[in-house]
């Protein structure tokens, strides 16, 4: 499987983005999907997951109830759509796969390469 991401960018302080993950192969619609995020100097942290029928998500407590995550099995793509967003969003953003209801990130077997998200007035 293969994860690559978009729609990163530069953000002002209490803007939106969405980012999508999108995934290769015919395995997609079976695998938890994951967001994760690495700061610079910082260790790379869970955001939110979602099962594979994209009823059951589950967030860190600092985005939850701005940041949701969506699925779309017949596009194999995963969603990551953040709202009031804040300066300390900033970071690189990853998608990964295959984890598990899991945060650690060495659950998940495969990754994107990651996408900026820079929130900055």
């Amino acid at each position: 499987v293969q994860l690559v991401e978009s729609g990163g960018g530069l953000v002002q302080p209490g803007g939106s983005l969405r980012l999508s993950c999108a995934a290769s192969g015919r395995t997609f619609s079976s695998l938890m999907m994951g967001w994760f995020r690495q700061a610079p100097g910082k260790e790379r942290e869970f955001v939110g997951n979602i099962t594979p029928s994209g009823r059951i998500t589950d967030y860190v407590d600092v985005v939850k109830g701005r940041f949701t995550i969506s699925r779309d099995n017949a596009k194999n793509t995963v969603y990551l759509q953040m709202n009031s967003l804040k300066p300390e969003d900033t970071a690189v953003y990853y998608c990964a796969g295959g984890g598990g209801f899991s945060h650690r990130g060495s659950d998940y077997a495969y990754w994107g390469q990651g996408t900026q998200v820079t929130v900055s007035s």
